[in-house]
């Protein structure tokens, strides 16, 4: 009977191991970056941080940067050099709620900085790797672009907010708006709703399929700037509030080149003064010989 009971008990510590090793595979990760720290100015803090507990990042894990949004802000860059130089001027992403939660959708390095750089050069910044099929290639960074202006900011709804209210409303909205690269979006709403999911494409936009957004938001008055040209996409992954029109489809312009003309000579306007003195001097003694 003894012998039953401990392969029982074998067994079942067995299926126990199974489980959590399993779980730990299939389930998506939440990171707050810096723990207690939070995302501050702290030299290799973030470098100590990614390598404690033998962390793994997988597709499918956030990262949660908390901060002051008024002296910070978290810049996704493209590249180890952007990372190193403390260089944002060609960002992936930005986010500057104070509360940010980055869902990591594509595998390979990725490099987090802050934009206030006397702070990035004091070592806040990140960098991870994130794991995936090792046979699938990890996209080439985007070709840079150039410093993003301070452009408008809208509040998406107007006094409307983020919120269920016909199908179109949202549609309506936009297309009354010329959006251009270094706009802001504002998304404010309350509990009744949840979040806002960016997600890449027209597909995931019409099925309102929340599972590999670009980017996530939850704190209720997100700021989202807009830094690359093409249509970009806004749900919320609450179950049937997108399906009743709750998502946002806005077509971002390029970045518009300055103007410059042709320097003409000024128009010499004299002062009556200088006009008396000039005058003057046509009755000057010529000189005999």
């Amino acid at each position: 009977m003894a012998t039953r009971t401990r392969i029982f008990s074998f067994f079942v510590f067995l299926m126990m191991m199974s489980f959590t090793v399993l779980s730990g595979y299939t389930s998506a990760r939440v990171y707050k970056v810096g723990d207690s720290e939070g995302w501050t100015a702290k030299d290799d803090v973030y470098y100590a941080w990614a390598d404690a507990d033998y962390k793994e990042f997988h597709v499918g894990d956030s990262l949660v940067f908390e901060y002051d949004p008024n002296i910070n802000d978290v810049t996704h860059v493209s590249g180890a050099l952007e990372y190193k130089f403390c260089d944002y001027s060609s960002p992936k992403a930005v986010y500057n709620t104070g509360h940010d939660v980055v869902t990591l959708t594509e595998p390979g390095f990725h490099y987090f900085i802050t934009s206030n750089q006397a702070q990035c050069v004091l070592g806040q910044k990140l960098e991870v790797l994130v794991i995936d099929d090792p046979s699938r290639p990890v996209p080439p960074p985007p070709s840079p672009s150039k410093n993003l202006p301070v452009g408008n900011t809208y509040k998406v709804g107007d006094s409307k907010g983020w919120n269920v209210y016909d199908s179109d409303f949202y549609n309506k909205w936009s297309e009354e708006k010329q959006f251009q690269v270094g706009d802001s979006l504002i998304f404010e709403y309350d509990n009744e709703v949840k979040d806002v999911y960016e997600i890449s494409g027209d597909l995931e936009f019409m099925t309102c399929d929340p599972t590999s957004p670009v980017a996530v938001h939850k704190t209720g008055h997100d700021l989202v700037r807009l830094t690359e040209p093409g249509v970009h996409y806004f749900i919320t992954s609450q179950s049937g509030y997108c399906e009743a029109g709750l998502k946002l489809r806005v077509v971002v312009g390029p970045l518009l080149k300055a103007v410059t003309y042709p320097n003409f000579p000024k128009k010499v306007d004299l002062s009556a003064i200088e006009r008396l003195n000039n005058w003057l001097k046509t009755f000057k003694p010529q000189p005999h010989h």
